[in-house]
């Protein structure tokens, strides 16, 4: 593995430059497949291998900077990270365009980089456990960057439950209020986008010609969606550079959110993905990043699995994980949760809350409400130990 001197507290990074500068457009379309075996090998020229603070140098005269990621990938993040800390510490005026965010959240982004709210009601408010649903952890420390030196995150994403409809009924099925939510340019023409896209949907097969139309109307409004808000935004200002954060299937290639950006707003752009995992191939972006794997450390969990209505009170346990400490503590199946620690449950996001800087091994109180068959109903207190 290739590896540079440390740049942050933990991690190591490499970057490496593939491909052209793409100072003002997307970067190369995939090859055209002849139908012949690819026999020419690739050479890696070990002398233009640089580092994460030599890449910075090159990137502070961009306007927009796509770092992709692989959502579970927790080397992924800090170099987002590190890319977003050594632009600010360059003096560049920034912004975070974040695809885990939905734009009717805007408001409680907001709220939270100002200070008016603390994390916990800024998860709840936005809806993070029922919408993307990783690890918070993984985005926590940008989060906190953001907050402390006050750069404003920037929700890429429409309504799920617009992408949902479209997915049901095509954009063509929408009804008027519905399709005035829906990005006033949509780009079909690209057939290497297409076929890509296709790739995907081959791997999760569907029965019928309609669903991969269907799928792909999402894949667009997904795209299209991000870039016009980015756009907007890169509009309104004109002095800021923006750091777009998102999956690298959005990014690679420039086929995704890149293109359909710079369509709207020309402006100078770079593209970063990490390259293990992945062929070296130099139309994928402009830089790939070489970083060492990093794991999240594991969280504590308490092993049950639960009905996702919410109730009157409390949420009600499904079943139990095969090594579960509530199970072992003696909550029960039919159990309603209704307070893990110091913190009151009424949905599936308090508990995520409750337990967020718990590790397995900590003991902790977990309050459930249970309905006997015969008579009144019972409040109990169990110890769990998480797991």
């Amino acid at each position: 593995m290739l590896t540079a001197a440390p740049l942050t507290k933990g991690t190591t990074f490499c970057a490496l430059a593939l491909a052209q500068s793409a100072a003002t457009g997307p970067v190369a379309q995939p090859p055209v497949s002849t139908g012949m075996p690819d026999t020419a090998s690739r050479v890696l020229d070990l002398s233009s291998l640089t580092d994460m603070d030599a890449l910075l140098d090159r990137l502070t005269d961009r306007r927009v900077i796509f770092v992709g990621e692989n959502h579970e990938r927790y080397e992924d993040h800090l170099n987002q990270l590190a890319v977003i800390q050594g632009l600010h510490a360059r003096g560049r005026t920034l912004a975070i365009g974040m695809e885990f965010f939905q734009q009717p959240f805007q408001a409680d982004i907001d709220a939270y980089i100002a200070g008016a709210i603390d994390e916990a009601e800024f998860l709840r408010r936005t809806q993070y456990f029922d919408r993307w649903r990783y690890d918070y952890r993984l985005y926590r420390p940008i989060l906190q960057f953001a907050r402390e030196h006050r750069i404003p995150v920037i929700a890429l994403n429409l309504d799920s439950a617009l992408t949902k409809r479209v997915g049901e009924v095509g954009i063509d099925g929408l009804d008027p209020q519905e399709r005035a939510r829906v990005p006033a340019e949509i780009d079909r023409s690209d057939t290497a986008y297409q076929a890509r896209v296709k790739a995907v949907f081959d791997q999760h097969p569907m029965p019928d010609k309609k669903s991969f139309e269907r799928f792909i109307e999402v894949q667009l409004l997904w795209d299209e969606g991000m870039a016009e808000r980015a756009a907007r935004y890169l509009q309104e200002h004109p002095q800021q550079t923006l750091v777009v954060l998102a999956g690298a299937g959005h990014l690679e290639y420039g086929q995704g959110i890149p293109k359909r950006l710079l369509r709207r707003q020309p402006v100078s752009a770079v593209s970063l993905l990490n390259a293990n995992q992945r062929e070296l191939d130099p139309a994928a972006a402009d830089y790939l990043l070489f970083p060492r794997p990093v794991d999240l450390p594991q969280s504590g969990m308490l092993g049950v699995m639960l009905n996702p209505e919410v109730g009157d009170q409390g949420v009600e346990i499904q079943g139990f994980s095969e090594d579960s400490g509530a199970k072992a503590a003696g909550v029960k199946e039919g159990d309603r949760i209704v307070r893990v620690g110091e913190q009151p449950v009424s949905t599936y996001a308090d508990i995520r809350i409750a337990l967020i800087d718990a590790l397995p091994g900590r003991r902790v109180p977990v309050e459930v409400l249970r309905k006997p068959l015969i008579g009144a109903d019972e409040m109990l207190i169990f110890d769990v130990e998480l797991r």
